[in-house]
């Protein structure tokens, strides 16, 4: 039988090819590919592996694709137009489980940063500025710790929260019964009354775009931190500057923004970036989460593993 044939359009680990060889794949690996070389040569592969590089659609394809597989090499599937690839009987694969680990970490690691003026500190002594008392943080313990979305993300960062004192709430809108020892299951208006940090593990869709406005963020009883390891364009920037401005968000913790070609904003964006930059109770990263030595490779295995249990 002939090895099936695979696309890589994305820069990948290594490893990745030797684990496609032993389930009886070859893989063409074309990290430079632009997207309209892809349209010219994905006729004949069987599979098209693909990170963030390009959106997966009908233009890209045609009416008549060979590619029985598109598999995503990371949680996140927005620039993957699922309709087209249903109504083209193309299967979908992601690797949510590879780099889980690394965001439910790195949320962790915002939040502590947030509440112990970290990033502050660090540029004050770095400036020779010893600030103790301006700098005296709080503790993890004791709060409430909301999680918008309980999927992968949200369960690995919850996981990690459970050993700090903290109550932690979990609300999904697809998903009943899945309070456990690490959190307690309950609906948005409870998420609004309670919250005193709320992190977002959701995924970027038509529902959840813009969708923490400055009337969601104006129905939290407390003034809350946010943090946001999932998609940019959940939150708006501007809206999130008038909620700082305002006070009903005391500090934030974004690894994601609405635009991430960040010397491209537009005017609009760039009023609210450079504002929200000024604020020493924001943090910015540049969508490093999920972005570890080892979900590298993770990632490759949570795919792999999907692809042979397809046997296509």
């Amino acid at each position: 039988m002939n090895p099936k044939k695979c696309l890589v359009v994305d820069l990948m680990h290594e490893s990745l090819f030797t684990m496609l060889n032993e389930i009886g794949w070859t893989a063409d690996y074309h990290p430079e590919i632009t997207r309209e070389e892809i349209k010219q040569r994905h006729a004949g592969y069987d599979a098209i592996i693909v990170r963030s590089k390009t959106v997966i659609d009908h233009d890209l394809l045609g009416d008549h694709p060979t590619v029985k597989l598109v598999a995503r090499a990371g949680a996140g599937m927005d620039n993957l137009d699922i309709d087209y690839l249903n109504q083209k009987q193309i299967y979908v694969l992601h690797a949510a489980e590879g780099n889980r680990d690394a965001v439910g970490e790195f949320t962790l690691g915002l939040l502590i940063m947030l509440l112990r003026n970290i990033a502050r500190a660090d540029a004050e002594v770095k400036n020779y500025s010893w600030e103790r008392e301006k700098n005296r943080g709080e503790e993890i313990m004791g709060k409430t710790v909301s999680l918008i979305g309980y999927g992968n993300m949200g369960q690995a960062f919850a996981q990690r929260l459970s050993g700090f004192g903290c109550k932690i709430l979990a609300y999904d809108k697809y998903k009943k019964g899945f309070g456990s020892n690490f959190c307690q299951e309950v609906n948005m208006d409870r998420v609004f009354l309670e919250s005193d940090i709320v992190s977002l593990h959701i995924p970027l869709t038509d529902e959840t775009r813009r969708m923490v406005d400055i009337s969601y963020l104006n129905r939290f009883q407390k003034s809350i931190i946010i943090i946001n390891t999932a998609r940019g364009e959940i939150i708006p920037l501007a809206d999130l500057a008038l909620a700082i401005e305002k006070g009903k968000v005391r500090g934030a913790a974004l690894d994601v923004l609405e635009n991430e070609k960040i010397n491209n904003l537009t005017s609009a964006q760039q009023q609210s970036f450079n504002y929200l930059a000024g604020k020493s109770n924001v943090i910015f990263t540049p969508h490093i989460a999920g972005w570890t030595v080892e979900s590298h490779i993770k990632i490759n295995v949570a795919l792999v593993e999907k692809i042979k249990a397809l046997n296509l």
